[in-house]
């Protein structure tokens, strides 16, 4: 019924309305003693239609015509009639106009709000929904768009009321009212059969929750992709500590200014220990932040339950939670999710609050969604991190290679010209020691510049290098004519601590032996066919220099037929190596043979 109590006499049709009303045409109403006239509403094609009853009724009743079935509804909801007349060329019009008025409690009831328009765009009716959302008592009469406030029309269809007219269809699309409200609007035309469509049904509903949603959703994402987002000229400036710390800044500004969080705590588990070690920890005490965690789903809180499940833990009362472990002093509620990659888990992003319930499963979603992000930004400043000490490595390796054999050669030529002189000229011997030293040095200074370059040993690491401890900053003289054999024996034992030389014949290695004034070899590898000397020759001559020999002869499977390993094993040779090609786990093997002067024994690769 309308606001001011609606018509309450039947609706008359056709002629009829000369006896309904004119026989009625002396009747008055008489409110607190005053006469007054009855208000009729006449719908009709024109004005002539009527004209001979409007003097008749002139002084009995106050007569409103319309053109409009549709726009009489407008004033129906506006104002009281006594009665309404409808002439017969607006009987199917009148029909449907009863429709919606018997309905209209219906729609008056709805969750949503609707309104019946003209083809203009004019509300002719609306019901108590959209007047609510508009804080009007009612619209009818005022364009749609304009009692909206002029709303920017998203789409997808940007002309609806003209499509739902112009093809007699359905249409949708949302408008943005304000900053803040968002609304779908469905118009769907109203029409007789075989005639064009004069008339829409709108029904509008509240959308401003999902679409801000949305939004927020996207720009989580969007803060995700710029979490770790660098130019090349920033990679080039920054280093890996300070992109660290620019993730970290990132971070925290998105939790706050999009997800409006203040406390944060990130931790990531370290795999060798199953720790949970602080990444970042803003607004939580300093005790809490220091607080020794692992990810076991019992004893270590609710970041170790959640960190050991993969599960996210929304604790809405700190003190009936036996979970909890303190975070920030008088914490009454938290919410904890993991970080997952891959389907792992490699961390924790932990919130909290002074206020009991004050996380929602809105904000369980959101934060898990921007941890996803965080997870991925992290893998991201991983691989950078990893690509740059693996470029590193690289380039150290590569300037070992380069160097190793030229720099063996100066020790080598440094040696023999020392050797000549050491009884003859003293201060030359002199310098020619701080030249042996200073070559040495030259590989230890790599290796130290590469280990600045990279926390992890300077050299590429297609397959993790196993600690053999044994053999760190040991002392190994490789001889062999090969050099082949010689760059093979640098790459492959450098990796594991050891100071490699090589020499290319059994003399050059003697003198280098001789001349090794500053300690001894720990352990020498010699070709079983030296040019100048086989290799049991070259074990006689080093026991001469070292008794016992920390030797082991190197020999591909060809027939011995000089029988020089056995001879030089029954002269006390301590290990043989197969070198076509070298087998890494049998050669390191050897050398700790070596170091450790156990007996004799042969490794054969397979």
């Amino acid at each position: 019924m309308p606001p001011s109590g609606g018509y309450h006499a039947s609706c008359l049709f056709g002629n009829d309305l000369v006896e309904g009303l004119l026989c009625r045409a002396d009747e008055k109403r008489t409110i607190a003693g005053l006469t007054t006239k009855r208000k009729l509403l006449l719908i009709c094609e024109s004005r002539q239609e009527i004209e001979p009853w409007l003097g008749a009724m002139a002084d009995s009743h106050e007569v409103v015509v319309l053109q409009n079935p549709f726009r009489a509804l407008a004033r129906l909801a506006r104002e009281a009639f006594d009665g309404v007349y409808v002439s017969a060329a607006f009987l199917q019009d009148a029909l449907t106009l009863g429709r919606l008025l018997q309905n209209e409690q219906i729609l008056e009831g709805l969750p949503n709000g609707a309104a019946l328009l003209d083809a203009d765009g004019v509300i002719l009716w609306s019901n108590r929904r959209l007047n609510e959302w508009l804080e009007r008592g009612s619209v009818a009469g005022e364009n749609f768009y304009s009692v909206l406030g002029n709303p920017e029309i998203l789409g997808p269809d940007f002309c609806p009321f003209h499509t739902a007219l112009a093809t007699g269809q359905g249409t949708c699309t949302t408008l943005q009212c304000g900053t803040n409200r968002y609304y779908q609007v469905h118009a769907a035309p109203l029409g007789q059969p075989g005639a064009p469509p004069r008339h829409l049904i709108v029904t509008v509903r509240n959308v401003t929750h999902e679409v801000q949603q949305q939004q927020k959703l996207a720009a989580i994402h969007q803060a995700g992709m710029e979490l770790a987002d660098l130019k090349p000229e920033e990679l080039l400036q920054l280093t890996v500590p300070q992109r660290i710390e620019l993730l970290k800044a990132n971070i925290l500004h998105y939790t706050r200014d999009l997800l409006n969080f203040d406390v944060v705590e990130i931790r990531l588990v370290d795999p060798r220990t199953n720790r949970l070690e602080p990444l970042l920890a803003e607004g939580i005490e300093p005790e809490a932040a220091d607080r020794v965690l692992c990810a076991l789903p019992q004893d270590n809180g609710v970041t170790g339950f959640v960190a050991a499940t993969g599960k996210s833990y929304l604790c809405e009362d700190t003190t009936e939670d036996p979970l909890y472990l303190e975070g920030i002093r008088n914490a009454k509620s938290s919410l904890t999710v993991p970080l997952m990659l891959h389907e792992n888990v490699i961390g924790t992003f932990n919130v909290e609050s002074p206020k009991p319930r004050a996380f929602t499963e809105s904000d369980l979603q959101f934060l898990e969604i921007f941890s996803r992000e965080v997870a991925r930004a992290l893998n991201t400043l991983e691989l950078l991190r990893t690509e740059h000490y693996g470029a590193a490595a690289e380039s150290v390796e590569t300037i070992h290679r380069a160097v190793a054999l030229p720099v063996d050669e100066i020790l080598s030529d440094a040696v023999h010209v020392m050797a000549r002189y050491i009884d003859h000229d003293p201060e030359l011997v002199d310098r020619l020691q701080r030249i042996l030293r200073n070559a040495r040095d030259i590989k230890q200074v790599i290796q130290a510049v590469g280990q600045q370059m990279t926390p992890a040993p300077a050299y590429p690491q297609e397959v993790e290098i196993e600690e053999r401890a044994i053999l760190r900053g040991k002392r190994i003289l490789v001889v062999d004519p090969d050099e082949t054999v010689r760059t093979s024996a640098h790459h492959m034992l450098e990796p594991y601590g050891c100071a490699v030389e090589t020499a290319r014949d059994g003399a050059q290695a003697l003198c280098m032996v001789r001349m090794m004034f500053d300690g001894e070899y720990d352990a020498i590898l010699a070709g079983i066919n030296l040019p100048d000397m086989d290799g049991y020759e070259f074990l006689l001559k080093l026991k001469e220099i070292l008794d016992p020999a920390p030797l082991a002869l190197m020999t591909g499977f060809d027939y011995d037929a000089k029988h020089t390993l056995v001879k030089a094993r029954q002269a006390g040779l301590k290990a043989i190596v197969y070198n076509e090609p070298f087998h890494l786990d049998q050669l390191l093997g050897t050398l700790e043979t070596l170091v450790h002067s156990h007996p004799v024994r042969e490794i054969c690769e397979g």
